[in-house]
């Protein structure tokens, strides 16, 4: 049974992770990275669920690294700490490879690898207060892992600012830059406008689609790029909901995946 987190996947299909440690603002340690890895497996295996909506309990998203964590670090060797790294490393790579849609609520400080965690998602709502700060170089680190995600969520050149200076910032600078999709008072009915949007479509497109995306998206526009588009289409296209969501349109009536929901 989960310790720091919970996981929970209802009836239409939406999973809901939720970060649990509000005595310690979420913070997260070495058990709390197994959990995480361990649910984000669960929800991509299974078949039941279509959306990720990670979340957490209290007043903030995550204070980052927990400190007793980070202390006992510092007495481990290079491997150790290389061991150690790959954990978050791989949560890292779980989350932003996730072949479902992921949304992301943020509600007070979300600092040092709790960034990675917006960033890895690929939507993020926050509340006006909501703050975000790449705090590590205060403390004698570098944001190492999370880097790649926050690198091309809010570009080098801002990350040259918010990296080296470790400034904390708030909501509407976050969404400028990219990290943040909206910035809302309340999340739920914003939540669920995006959940029920996201729940008309293809399960199989999505999927596709957030493929595509990774695949063009920082690539230069060449021969592989296009040839890459051209056999994509043409997969969804014979696929068995391409097929099915061609028939509905035309038959101007639901598609089979709407029946499911």
């Amino acid at each position: 049974m989960a310790k720091y987190t919970n996981l929970d996947i209802n009836d239409k299909g939406v999973a809901t992770l939720t970060l649990n440690r509000p005595e310690v603002h979420n913070a997260f340690d070495d058990v709390m990275i197994s959990e995480l890895l361990q649910a984000l497996k669960d929800v991509e295996e299974s078949e039941q669920a279509r959306v990720l909506v990670l979340r957490s309990a209290g007043k903030n998203f995550s204070a980052g690294a927990d400190l007793n964590w980070m202390r006992s670090m510092a007495d481990k060797n290079y491997q150790e700490n290389v061991e150690d790294a790959g954990e978050l490393g791989l949560l890292m790579e779980r989350l932003d490879l996730l072949s479902k849609p992921s949304i992301a609520l943020v509600q007070g400080a979300a600092f040092g690898g709790a960034v990675g965690l917006a960033a890895c998602c690929d939507m993020v709502l926050a509340q006006p207060r909501s703050s975000f700060c790449l705090s590590e170089v205060k403390i004698g680190l570098i944001p190492a892992v999370i880097s790649p995600y926050v690198v091309r969520t809010i570009g080098e050149r801002q990350s040259r600012r918010y990296m080296l200076t470790a400034e904390r910032f708030f909501a509407d600078e976050a969404q400028k830059l990219g990290l943040v999709s909206d910035v809302v008072d309340d999340f739920e009915e914003p939540l669920n406008n995006l959940l029920d949007a996201l729940l008309d479509n293809s399960p199989q497109a999505v999927t596709a689609c957030k493929e595509l995306i990774r695949n063009v998206g920082s690539r230069p526009i060449n021969k592989d790029v296009r040839e890459h588009t051209i056999k994509a289409i043409a997969e969804i296209r014979v696929s068995d909901e391409g097929q099915e969501g061609l028939s509905s349109f035309l038959e101007k009536r639901p598609a089979a995946w709407l029946n499911k929901n």
